[in-house]
C-alpha cells in the first residue's frame, strides 16, 4: 500500500493526565521572558523511531498574525501521516508551503513537532480573533505544514479551530478532528454531499474500518445514506456497530465480484488505492452525476521524487487524463485531500453532541512511550485511537 493510503488508518492520541487549572496567572503574553520554552517531542532529522527527542526547551509558539490563537494542549492525536512524515514523506511539499519564496535554508523545519489533532484550552488570542476567548475549550486538525500537537502549546489560525463538543472529554475529542476534516473535505467539498441531499443515496466506502472510514460511516448514516463497506471479516461487527448497512469481506476473495452483484452506487470513497481504480468506477451509476473519490493520490510522491515544478506537472497530467477517461463513461473521477476547517468542525460538533458520531478510542500509552506508540502504530494492528496519557508540562518525565 502506498504511504498516502496509510492516512486512512488508525490514529494514536496523547493526553494530559492532570486537569488544566485555568486562572488569570496562566493567561500570558508571549512577550514574557518566562514563556520562551516548553516541553515537546521533536525530531531533528528524518528517519525511524531513533530520531525522536524529548526536550523541555522547545521554542514556545508565538502569535505572528492577528487571527491566530495559542492553545494549551490537553490531548494530542497522532495520525499515521505523522509516521510517514517522520521518515521524510512530503518534505518537499511541506517546505514549499512553509516557505513559498524559498528564503530559508534547507532543513529549517527542524526541530519538527509531529501530531495532527489537538483538544485543549485557548490561552491567548490575536487582536482580530472575535469568535473565541481565553479559556475556551477547543479542538482542531493541524495542517501538516505547521508545528504539531506533541507539545505543551500550539499556535493555530482561528479559522482552523472550533469549540470542543461539550459531550466529549479532551481525550475523546482528540480522536476526531483530522479524520473528520479529511472525510468532510472528500465527501462534502469534493463529493457535493450534505445533510440535505444525502438521504437514500447509495455510498460505497472501500476500506471502511480505518480512521476516515469509521468517521464517514457515522456521518453518512446521520445524514440518511445507505452505506456499503469493505473490510476484513474481523472488522465486520465493528463497522456494523457504527451503522454500516452492508459489509463485504475483502479477505474472502476478489472483492469486486460481490460488489458487482449489488445495485450501483452514487458515490465511492476509496481509502485503499492500488488497483481499485481498475474496477471500482464500474460500480457507479452512469450518467447520473456519480463520483469516485480517492484519498490515495500520487501528488506527494511526485513532488518528493521529481521536485515541486515537475511533480506538479506530472500530477496535473495524471489527474486530467483520468478525469477525461472516466467522464466519457458517464462518471466523475476526483481526488480528495485533507483541508483544515473550523467551520466543518462546528457542524461535526453538532453531530457529536447529538449522539450521532462517537469517538473510537483503543488503548493507552504514557507520554514517555511516544516512540513505542509510533512503533505499534506502524504494525497496523490497532482499531480506533490509541491514547497516550501525559502529565501536565511533561512533569512525568
Amino acid at each position: 500500500m502506498s504511504s498516502v493510503g496509510h492516512l486512512v488508518y488508525s490514529r494514536w492520541l496523547f493526553h494530559h493526565t492532570k486537569p488544566l487549572s485555568v486562572n488569570t496567572s496562566r493567561l500570558f503574553s508571549t512577550t514574557r521572558s518566562s514563556m520562551t520554552i516548553m516541553p515537546a517531542w521533536v525530531i531533528d532529522t528524518y528517519g525511524g523511531n531513533d530520531v525522536f527527542r524529548f526536550t523541555k526547551n522547545a521554542s514556545f509558539p508565538v502569535i505572528n498574525y492577528p487571527n491566530e490563537v495559542i492553545v494549551k494542549v490537553q490531548a494530542a492525536g497522532l495520525n499515521p501521516l505523522d509516521v510517514n512524515m517522520r521518515g521524510g514523506y512530503g518534505a518537499a511539499t511541506m517546505s514549499m508551503k512553509r516557505d513559498p519564496l524559498n528564503i530559508k535554508q534547507s532543513g529549517s523545519e527542524f526541530p519538527l513537532i509531529l501530531g495532527r489533532d489537538v483538544s485543549g484550552v485557548i490561552m491567548e488570542c490575536g487582536l482580530d480573533v472575535k469568535y473565541f476567548r481565553e479559556r475556551d475549550e477547543v479542538w482542531a486538525a493541524i495542517p501538516p505544514w505547521k508545528q504539531g500537537s506533541l507539545a505543551e502549546f500550539v499556535v493555530l489560525s482561528a479559522n482552523e479551530v472550533s469549540h470542543k463538543p461539550k459531550s466529549l472529554s479532551h481525550r475523546e475529542a482528540a480522536a476526531i478532528p483530522y479524520v473528520a476534516t479529511t472525510a468532510w473535505s472528500a465527501l462534502v467539498n469534493t463529493g457535493g454531499l450534505s445533510k440535505d441531499n444525502c438521504a437514500k443515496k447509495r455510498i460505497l466506502i472501500l476500506g471502511g474500518s480505518g480512521g476516515v472510514g469509521t468517521f464517514a460511516i457515522q456521518m453518512l448514516k446521520a445524514w440518511g445514506a445507505h452505506v456499503t463497506v469493505t473490510c476484513s471479516q474481523n472488522a465486520e461487527q465493528f463497522v456494523r456497530g457504527l451503522g454500516a448497512d452492508h459489509v463485504v469481506d475483502y479477505t474472502a476473495g476478489p472483492v469486486e465480484e460481490p460488489l458487482s452483484a449489488l445495485e450501483k452506487f452514487d458515490l465511492i470513497l476509496d481509502n485503499i488505492g492500488g488497483d481499485t481504480e481498475r474496477w471500482a468506477l464500474n460500480l457507479l451509476k452512469p450518467w447520473c452525476g456519480a463520483k469516485y473519490i480517492t484519498l490515495v493520490t500520487p501528488f506527494i510522491q511526485n513532488t518528493d521524487r521529481l521536485g515541486i515544478a515537475d511533480g506538479m506537472m506530472r500530477t496535473a497530467a495524471t489527474v486530467a487524463t483520468k478525469i477525461l477517461k472516466h467522464l466519457v463513461k458517464g462518471v466523475h473521477y476526483r481526488w480528495g485531500f485533507f483541508a483544515p476547517s473550523g467551520p466543518a468542525l462546528d457542524e461535526i460538533r453538532e453531530l457529536v453532541d447529538a449522539g450521532k458520531i462517537r469517538p473510537v478510542v483503543d488503548e493507552t500509552f504514557s507520554f514517555c512511550q511516544v516512540p513505542q506508540a509510533f512503533e505499534k502504530m506502524e504494525k497496523g494492528h490497532a482499531r480506533g485511537k490509541t491514547v497516550v496519557l501525559v502529565s501536565k508540562g511533561g512533569e512525568e518525565l
